[in-house]
């Protein structure tokens, strides 16, 4: 028997075992209770659904207790040689489930299994929904595609090098959903294609224009990695924990990046003019022996059961970030000082073509305004070595009717590098 049959062997025992459990849970249960609406009158029966909720308590429990004991007293050496094993010959999706499978199974697997995953930076795979906000990797990029659906507005962006070439093994890794307002344009950005709310767990952010289209704000619904680079609210005030309300918001909104658009008011011919100043990401990241911020987990994700707002009882901390009003005011004025700024590269003109060219090495094929090359813009003080400044972030272009390419690197983010190609799908009336 294979290695990846004895996993999936173990967990569909998982599942028999709750559900058996489960079973004879409730059958007595249900004998408990007829026997308590035997008694005589002078008895007063307990009430029904303390006792059936105290039941489920107790029964899930136990669930937890006997899935511990049976897996987690695996011999650690034997456990990490598995999950070692699963992990170094599942690389790519679909058959990458079988490593996140592994961490389902109980706790002591999941913490071995993040021991041994690595970030996109270090392996260039992405396994956890927290890869999704982890630099891509150094050498090569990441390479995805990006299908728009213009009935309902939204953007889904899929692991692999195209839909012709994936076919059905491609794998969803975020959508996003274009809102009209009066004023601006925004995009919802979640885990899931069918949940757009920013009360749920699968919302991660979003994208907000203003009314020309000419700027936008990446705006995150985890806290920064490094708190400091968030210290850029226009009001120091001190907040104390009574002067903030006690109702915590569903996630919050932080300005991670600024998306700016070059105006063309004379109307000359040429492609749009881009800059992204990325709030969240120092220059120093792409230095010499630099490193870019790297969350390991989901902060005030509800499953974590985490909270922006931990106060002791003994003191009186400052609260950095209180609520959806306090994180506008910390992105309206963001620190713009020793951020990473990406340009975009300058194409050529070719005469033959009579088009501005670019070379995207075969993986845009369709000529459009909005294909576009992030490559570092940095000052001669910052000491950037010339082949980081030459190297290219992000690239982004058509290849079919609504079908575009996405290919990222580090220090970028796939969250990061899908917000910003968003930014090209509005309409910029004052830019072209």
């Amino acid at each position: 028997m294979s290695l990846k049959a004895i996993v999936r062997e173990l967990t569909k025992e998982i599942r028999d075992g709750i559900g058996s459990i489960s079973k004879r849970r409730g059958g007595e249960d249900g004998k408990s209770s007829a026997r308590y609406c035997r008694r005589g009158k002078s008895h007063i029966a307990p009430d029904c659904s303390s006792l059936t909720s105290s039941s489920l308590t107790a029964a899930f429990v136990t669930i937890q207790e006997q899935q511990q004991s049976r897996w987690s007293n695996l011999p650690p050496e034997l456990l990490l040689d598995i999950i070692q094993r699963v992990e170094a010959s599942e690389t790519a999706w679909p058959a990458r489930k079988d490593v996140v499978a592994c961490a389902s199974v109980c706790r002591s697997w999941r913490d071995v299994t993040k021991e041994i995953v690595k970030t996109p930076e270090q392996c260039g795979s992405l396994t956890f929904p927290i890869s999704l906000k982890q630099p891509g990797p150094r050498d090569a990029p990441i390479q995805c595609f990006i299908k728009r659906e213009r009935a309902t507005s939204t953007y889904h962006l899929y692991l692999g090098l195209s839909p012709a070439l994936s076919s059905d093994t491609s794998k969803l890794l975020l959508a996003a959903k274009k809102i009209r307002r009066a004023t601006s344009t925004e995009f919802v950005i979640s885990l899931v294609q069918d949940d757009y709310s920013r009360a749920s767990n699968s919302y991660v952010g979003k994208l907000r224009s203003n009314f020309l289209g000419t700027k936008f704000s990446v705006y995150d619904s985890q806290p920064p990695h490094d708190l400091s680079i968030q210290s850029n609210s226009r009001s120091h005030r001190r907040i104390r924990p009574k002067q903030v309300s006690p109702k915590v918001p569903a996630a919050g909104n932080y300005n991670v990046a600024t998306i700016s658009y070059e105006l063309n008011v004379l109307r000359t011919r040429g492609p749009r003019r881009m800059q992204c100043t990325m709030h969240s990401i120092p220059i120093s990241a792409i230095q010499e022996g630099g490193t870019a911020p790297t969350p390991m987990e989901f902060k005030n994700h509800h499953d974590e059961q985490c909270s922006l707002f931990s106060i002791s009882k003994g003191k009186k901390p400052l609260v950095e970030f209180s609520s959806t009003s306090l994180a506008e005011t910390l992105e309206s004025t963001p620190n713009t000082r020793d951020s990473l700024v990406l340009k975009n590269k300058a194409p050529r003109w070719h005469e033959q073509l009579q088009c501005w060219c670019l070379n995207f090495k075969g993986r845009v094929t369709v000529a459009s305004v909005k294909n576009f090359q992030l490559v570092a813009a940095a000052e001669n003080h910052q000491n950037v070595p010339l082949a980081e400044q030459e190297k290219v972030i992000l690239q982004f272009g058509k290849i079919g009717k609504d079908i575009f390419t996405m290919d990222y690197r580090y220090p970028l983010s796939a969250f990061q590098a899908f917000a910003l190609c968003l930014s090209s799908f509005d309409t910029k009336p004052a830019c072209e």
